[in-house]
């Protein structure tokens, strides 16, 4: 054990502290689980909106899908990354 180590203590969160954590944290894994089903459907969605849009002629209709898919492909990557970020701070505070 270092001397560093031995003289700041291993401060991180206590979740065992907070009654019905594990309830939260089902519901949050709920959430995200929700969130990036329903991104992935408009991500589908918005392609074939795109794409038929693209087809027929349309080119509001096509730009407007354009736009939702780009919106719904940020929606899927910040959901899809945030429990990953959230669980690398949590490691970095946990070193600190």
């Amino acid at each position: 054990m270092s001397i560093t180590t031995a003289l700041l203590p291993l401060v991180g969160p206590d979740f065992g502290a907070v009654g019905g954590a594990g309830d939260l944290r089902t519901i949050v894994g709920a959430l995200l689980t929700y969130g990036l089903v329903i991104a992935v459907l408009m991500v589908i969605a918005c392609a074939a909106t795109w794409a038929i849009g693209s087809a027929q002629g349309s080119w509001p209709t096509a730009s407007k899908a354009k736009t939702g898919l780009y919106v719904a492909l940020g929606g899927a990557v910040l959901i899809g990354g945030s429990l990953a970020w959230a669980n690398w701070l949590l490691s970095i505070g946990a070193s600190l």
